[in-house]
């Protein structure tokens, strides 16, 4: 029996014993294309198009400016931040939805930082996305603080010598590189044992594995809309703040949404109570109604399942990639261990961005990140083994024959 016949038995049995397969049909996923990038843009719900339609036709178009009461506009932030509070583990009036993550990161960073106003040090991943490190950078120019980049293994070693010293520390749990999971309770152990406040960065691991916020004692975290959760491009972020902090989140990004009361239409600043204070500027309406009729797709379906499934798969894929691609120049760079997984699986090659440039053309997505990572993203929702084995297939049939060294593959495009 040849290794993919092997595997092909593998994929068949572990998706026939697959509860979550109904899934799928939750999405409009294109006929001939493996979706394996929903760790950077999820596929199209399929409630989403139907709840476009209504807000445009009948909620704009009829209704107008009425629609802000009528329709429930208004409510938008802190529905949809309810929302998604249930898949991270927060009880509600702790999580809002609306503007871009960076705005919210901006936000939650400098609030903490200004609940530890004698603490200088500002602390984050040297590996953070790159948004995540420039944001704190301005954090510290606008507060007079110090950045400190320490990878979080690190982290214990630094906090025992420096720990009275930081304010605040932001970390992603999963390395948006690698796929490598790291340790959430450990971690906000450690930094609040310092007396600092723990702000996550949550956008590769909300709505892929369960989050207990809450139970965790999580003191702010930000996320997006658009990978995992499917609401869209560009899809509004989200913001919690644990109820014990809310008095004290003073954010330096205040608009009239935020008063305690917005159409008094007073000329000084005077927050609103709970999470509603966190609000902005007017919020992007079409852009929440999308990300709320997304969210639909969780409806009913436990997370802890949807992680065993995406362990399963991501498992599958490495075990797929060691089978296949031996003597192609490939590299497993994601966690073999389960528990240090998140759900994407990454291999190295010298020669990534014209494989994956390749691989599309022959209908697999996945994507790239500099210099030499293909990453492979797995939304348990709608993906199967099948699918993960016929990719790996076709990636060990590009290298194989040399297609991704043809020029066209070799020109970079805007978006990698």
């Amino acid at each position: 029996m040849t290794a993919e016949t092997s595997l092909t038995a593998r994929a068949a049995a572990l998706d026939a014993a697959d509860a979550l397969a109904p899934l799928r049909d939750r999405f409009l996923l294109p006929e001939g294309v493996i979706y394996l990038d929903g760790n950077s843009l999820g596929a199209l719900p399929a409630a989403v198009p139907e709840a476009m339609t209504d807000a445009v036709h009948r909620q704009w178009g009829t209704g107008l400016i009425r629609s802000w009461n009528d329709n429930a506009w208004w409510q938008a932030p802190q529905r949809v931040g309810d929302a998604i509070g249930r898949l991270i583990g927060a009880a509600p009036g702790q999580t809002l939805a609306g503007d871009s993550t960076s705005v919210q990161l901006f936000n939650a960073l400098a609030a903490a930082a200004r609940m530890r106003p004698d603490r200088p040090l500002l602390v984050t991943d040297p590996g953070h996305f790159p948004t995540d490190q420039y944001i704190a950078d301005a954090v510290a120019r606008l507060l007079g603080l110090r950045v400190h980049r320490v990878a979080p293994g690190e982290l214990p070693g630094f906090l025992a010598a420096e720990g009275s010293r930081v304010a605040v520390a932001g970390y992603a749990p999963v390395d948006y590189r690698t796929g490598e999971l790291h340790d959430m309770a450990a971690i906000t152990g450690a930094v609040q044992e310092a007396g600092a406040l723990m702000v996550w960065d949550l956008c590769h691991a909300a709505g892929a594995l369960p989050l207990e916020v809450d139970r965790l004692g999580v003191d702010l975290a930000v996320g997006c809309g658009y990978k995992f959760l499917s609401g869209g491009p560009g899809a509004p972020a989200f913001l919690y703040v644990a109820a014990r902090h809310q008095a004290a989140f003073d954010h330096p990004l205040t608009g009239w949404n935020g008063h305690a009361d917005p159409f008094g239409l007073g000329g000084d600043y005077t927050p609103a109570a709970g999470i509603a204070r966190a609000r902005i500027g007017t919020p992007p309406i079409l852009s929440l109604l999308a990300l709320e009729a997304a969210l639909t797709a969780f409806d009913g379906v436990d997370l802890a399942r949807v992680r065993a499934k995406s362990l399963s798969l991501t498992g599958f894929l490495l075990d797929c990639a060691e089978a296949l691609l031996a003597g192609l120049g490939f590299t497993a760079v994601t966690p073999r261990e389960p528990e240090r997984r998140g759900s994407q699986a990454v291999l190295r090659h010298p020669e990534a961005y014209a494989l994956v440039r390749a691989l599309a053309e022959r209908g697999v997505l996945g994507d790239m990140r500099a210099p030499d990572l293909l990453r492979f993203g797995i939304n348990a929702l709608y993906l199967s083994h099948r699918e993960v084995l016929a990719a790996m297939c076709a990636l060990r049939d590009v290298a194989r024959e040399g297609e991704h060294r043809q020029e066209r593959f070799r020109r970079r495009s805007p978006v990698t």
